[in-house]
Parts: structure tokens; sequence; C-alpha cells
């Protein structure tokens, strides 16, 4: 079997005009490269110089030169990719993320990201917290981001941040007027229209009003024009309330327990391919800095966890 090394030794010597030229190059003593060729000569069957000077090639060697130089150039391509790869300088990254992380915090993680990585192909979803969690169960994200997930499976949580919740209103409604924070009995004549963000919040008097909801929105610019054509009141997170139209207003609600947990989700039993695995180091090592600027809370010393069923 013809070996990859005697076809570089053989290139080199055919570029080089002569053995001692082209055992320096290689590293090698001229008698090891005489040896290597003699020992392809023998493979092939037949002479790749027309003299022993190797200044000068047979058909055979002229044929050999082409087709081991271009055999050669492609394998050295190859494993420059597979090195990048392993580098996390190329490759792909599919992230699914509930819209006010992918509006305002992925855009700078990515910034940063791929300045050294201009070559990644990156593929962004924008969906709910169950898509988010559904897309990364099935492999078909590399990393999500989302409120904690409820249901068990083999998907991990990494904790990064704490985000207050926001009661969202026409600037017409009554409730703008009221001079102290939003209690969930203000809302029990209100029309609550519900977006999926909410579904962390336990408090029952929340969860009794929110069963009596007879809409519901998934797009956050319907539900924006819907509240304010005063056609009910929303809750969202802080960090999705970040900038809103005008003519909606963003109340503070009352409620100690009026947050949510938002994080990375990956699973725990596949792997992570290098760029995936790149990105979550560069996450962990920037969202502390990058919250400060949302007024976020980062949650100090966070380990990833396996997700269980709430009881």
């Amino acid at each position: 079997m013809i070996k990859l090394e005697a076809l570089r030794v053989f290139v080199v010597v055919a570029e080089a005009g002569n053995i001692k030229d082209a055992a320096e190059i290689v590293g090698r003593t001229p008698s090891a490269v005489s040896m290597t060729l003699k020992q392809l000569e023998d493979e092939l069957g037949g002479p790749l110089f027309q003299t022993d000077r190797k200044n000068s090639l047979t058909a055979l060697g002229s044929i050999l030169f082409d087709t081991a130089h271009l055999q050669l150039k492609s394998f050295d391509r190859g494993i420059r990719t597979v090195r990048a790869f392993a580098k996390s300088r190329i490759g792909s990254l599919t992230i699914a993320s509930v819209p006010s992380v992918a509006a305002h915090l992925l855009p700078i993680l990515l910034q940063k990201f791929l300045e050294d990585r201009p070559q990644v192909q990156v593929e962004l979803f924008d969906m709910d917290s169950a898509q988010v969690r559904q897309m990364v169960e099935t492999g078909a994200a590399d990393i999500g981001f989302s409120g904690e997930p409820r249901i068990s499976g083999s998907i991990g949580f990494t904790p990064l941040f704490k985000d207050r919740y926001k009661l969202l209103c026409s600037e017409k409604s009554g409730l703008t007027s009221l001079p102290r924070s939003i209690l969930w009995d203000d809302l029990a004549h209100e029309n609550l229209i519900l977006n999926g963000s909410s579904e962390q919040i336990r408090a029952e008097a929340y969860i009794d009003i929110a069963s009596r909801s007879l809409m519901t929105v998934h797009n956050t610019t319907s539900l924006f024009a819907l509240v304010k054509a005063s056609l009910g009141v929303t809750i969202l997170p802080a960090l999705s309330a970040f900038h809103t139209p005008d003519g909606i207003s963003v109340l503070d609600i009352a409620e100690t327990r009026n947050e949510r947990v938002v994080g990375m989700l990956e699973r725990k039993d596949g792997i992570k391919s290098p760029v995936a695995e790149a990105f979550k180091v560069l996450c962990l090592e920037l969202f502390p800095a990058h919250l400060k600027s949302f007024g976020l809370q980062h949650v100090e010393n966070a380990e990833t966890y396996p997700l269980h069923r709430s009881t």
C-alpha cells in the first residue's frame, strides 16, 4: 500500500530537483529519502525519475506527480478544515430563543462570537419557551434560551438571570392612575391577553385570572398592537417590555414572587459541536456584564442541572 508520506516525499524531490535539498525540506536524511523513493517505485512497478540525479521525471513519474500533488493538496485542505472545526472556527450553530433574549441579548453576544469565527453559519429561531425546549430536546437546536421549563427530559438548564414581570396596558387605561404597584386583584375585571411568557407565575390569584382569559397571542408585535388598541392588558417580562411602542404603559407588579428565571438549555446526552461549546463558554463569560445595561439580575454561581417535573 502506498503511504501518503511517501507521496509527499516524492513530490518534494520532484519539485526540488535533487535528493539533498528535498531531504532538508522534509527533515529526513538523503538515504532515507532514497529508500522511500525506491520503495515507491517497487510498489508502482517502474522508475519515477530518468536519472539518479532525480531532476527529470519519467512518464510514470509525471502522472504520479500530477495525481499526488492534487491528492496532497486535497488532504491538507481537509486536515485544515478538521482542525478549524475542532477549534470552533468553522461549522454551524443553531440557536432557539425566546424573543426577548433573541432581540436584546443575543445580537451583542453573536457579534463578539463571530469576530473570530466569520465562517461559522448561524441559524436563530425566535419562539416561545415550549418550542425552544422542544427544539433542544429533539436536537434541532444546539442551544436554547428560555424560561425554566417544568417538564422533565434529557435537557440541562443553566440559570442566567432573573427577570421581573410587568403589566402592559394602554396609556388610556385606568390602571395607569393607580398610586401604587399593580395587585392581582386590580386585574379581576380586565381582559387579560395571554402570551405564553408568564407561565412561570405560580400565584394562585394570577392563575385564576389567567384561566378566564379568552385571548392568547404568540407574536409580540401583534400583542403590542392589541394592548395599544385597549383590547386588553398583558403581562410580559421586563426584558420583553424594554422597548414598547408609544401608547403603551409599563407598570410594576407588587407580587413578591413575580419573576422568571431565564437560562440556557442543552441536551445532556448528546455531544456538542466545538462551535456550540465555544458559544456556551462565551455566553457564560459575557452575560453578567451584558445584563447590567438592562437592569437584570444575574444568577450567581449558576450550575447546569437536569430538569425536573414540578409537583
